[in-house]
């Protein structure tokens, strides 16, 4: 590991030489970070667990030792080092009782066979649902704007809806819904929100892996497991009892079964024409307890006060969570260790307020925000933006870190999503200096925009970003990094095998890091408040709090 490392520096340092300003960054530091991370002992750094208990003492050490000041919940005019998160905690107790019937003949479905069923966050203790009518109502969106409907009068009260995963256009690529890149529409958070505001019994979501862009195994891990929400006031509006994914091909047989053609029926869909159609005969069924209840997790937050407009703050931001310890994989292997999802991001926050309290210090504030349940729905982040510890309105920036490639360096990186912004602008002008050419994102029907903890942010108005590593590796160029990319998401991504390897060098890391620490640095030392570009979606809101920024 030494020599690698060595040889992984000497590599890096003819590239960050261009930008002698910005501080260098100890990619030995960013590995043992990640290896006690995601290691078995923080047991998958879930909320709620031991492994939350591990992760926050071991990180609220690491940012005491890089020179931080606690950021978190003010307690008797004291800054603490977290801020407090009430969840809503849900787990199916046992194995729920889950069937599909066709002219009265039942059949028994398997949790996370052909079906992941997600506990639900209604804040329901039980869920009996007895033969509901299932309805096929497209892509599940009522877009006005779009002239879209895929409802069209249906009452959804009583039944469960199946619909399709992404937007009406991501086969055609060109169409209403911004072809290939995917809008808040085709999000599977969207689709059960609109059924909720629908009165549905449920809504069952149709995998099919190109448009959601993961596989089974993501969705069965991610959904079968123990589910939180941020505590709301009326949480029925937002989630439907049973809200869950089904397989392709038992759609397919469920369609065919009910005289249908699944096929002929997605083709209809990509339509403004569709028109919801009942699976004739078809009900679902569903029976099982459900432990729910509410605790407290945590954001754990470092910060450096600004010298001279402290109360304007640039925020870097990261998740520590991941998935705890859930089921078994091929090997046994019961634990997700999040070893680049998000070990990464959360070594590259604590590096990055070592190297700021290690230089001058900024004229605004800055905060170091690593964020709970991120894996749950973006909810450390979700909770900050809606109970910020400082204003947003005066928050000047958001630079999130996710899944950074702990690999050797590229020549170019991209960001979650391409959302138009000042901010990006300034990245990518910034990043010429470091020889790192920008990428919009490659895959934006993925969605990843609202998939990172900078979305809530946004959603808000606040400038934010995701960066994310390159794939014109050094070693190897493009083919090389989209085989490594997609080799990751189908056998590690949410799975066990995410796990710290010896064999990384982290020194594309060490080599990006400088680029994020001068973004942040030079607004922090300016009097600049970017913005949303001028046909952004979050441009109004942002400009709503302008005069609090005189």
């Amino acid at each position: 590991m030494k020599n690698t490392l060595a040889i992984a520096i000497a590599l890096a340092l003819p590239l960050v030489a261009a930008a002698a300003d910005a501080p260098n960054f100890d990619p030995k530091r960013l590995s043992d970070e990640v290896k006690v991370l995601s290691s078995d002992a923080f047991e998958g750094r879930a909320p709620a667990t031991a492994g939350e208990t591990k992760t926050v003492e071991y990180v609220v050490e690491q940012m005491k030792a890089a020179g931080l000041s606690p950021g978190g919940d003010l307690k008797d005019g004291q800054r603490a080092w977290t801020q407090a998160v009430p969840l809503l905690r849900a787990e199916i107790s046992g194995q729920p009782k889950l069937s599909v019937s066709q002219g009265g003949k039942a059949q028994a479905l398997t949790q996370g066979t052909e079906i992941a069923v997600r506990a639900p966050l209604n804040g329901a203790k039980s869920v009996s649902i007895k033969d509901a009518p299932l309805v096929f109502a497209g892509y599940g969106v009522n877009a006005p704007e779009r002239n879209w409907d895929d409802f069209k009068g249906l009452d959804l009260k009583g039944k469960v809806a199946v619909v399709l995963i992404n937007d009406p256009d991501f086969e055609s690529g060109k169409g209403d819904f911004g072809g290939k890149a995917m809008t808040y529409y085709g999000r599977w958070t969207y689709k059960y929100e609109e059924a909720a505001r629908r009165g549905a019994a449920g809504l069952l979501i149709v995998h099919e892996t190109d448009p959601a862009s993961y596989g089974w195994a993501t969705v069965k891990n991610s959904n079968t497991n123990t589910m939180f929400d941020i505590v709301r006031d009326h949480p029925e509006a937002e989630h439907v009892p049973v809200e869950g994914w089904i397989t392709r091909e038992f759609a397919v047989d469920l369609f065919k079964r009910s005289g249908l053609d699944f096929a002929a029926l997605k083709k209809q869909a990509q339509t403004r024409e569709f028109k919801p159609v009942e699976l004739k005969g078809s009900t679902f069924s569903a029976d099982y307890a459900v432990d729910s209840k509410v605790i407290t997790s945590q954001n754990i937050v470092g910060r450096i006060e600004g010298s001279t407009r402290p109360d304007e703050t640039v925020i870097y931001s990261a998740h520590w969570d991941h998935l705890g310890v859930g089921a078994p994989d091929a090997k046994g292997d019961r634990i997700y260790n999040g070893a680049v999802d998000n070990a990464t991001g959360t070594a590259a926050l604590i590096e990055m307020g070592r190297a700021f309290a290690n230089g001058p210090k900024p004229q605004r504030s800055i905060v170091f925000l690593n964020v709970t349940a991120e894996e749950k729905g973006l909810l450390g982040s979700e909770y900050y933006s809606a109970k910020p510890l400082y204003p947003l309105a005066k928050t000047v920036a958001v630079l999130n870190t996710d899944a950074l490639g702990p690999e050797g360096v590229a020549r170019n990186f991209s960001t979650s999503g391409s959302a138009k912004s000042d901010l990006l602008d300034e990245l990518v002008t910034t990043a010429k200096s470091f020889d790192l050419a920008y990428v919009p994102d490659q895959h934006p029907e993925a969605g990843h925009f609202f998939r990172s903890d900078h979305f809530p942010f946004a959603k808000r108005g606040v400038p934010a970003l995701s960066y994310e590593s390159g794939n014109d590796l050094v070693a190897g160029g493009a083919a090389a990094g989209e085989a490594a990319g997609k080799d990751y998401v189908k056998n590690r991504y949410h799975q066990p095998a995410d796990e710290w390897q010896a064999s990384w060098t982290f020194a594309g890391m060490a080599h990006d890091l400088p680029l994020l620490y001068k973004v942040g640095s030079d607004l922090a030392n300016s009097t600049r408040w970017p913005n949303w570009a001028q046909d952004s979606e979050f441009r109004a809101t942002r400009d709503a709090t302008a005069t609090e920024r005189k």
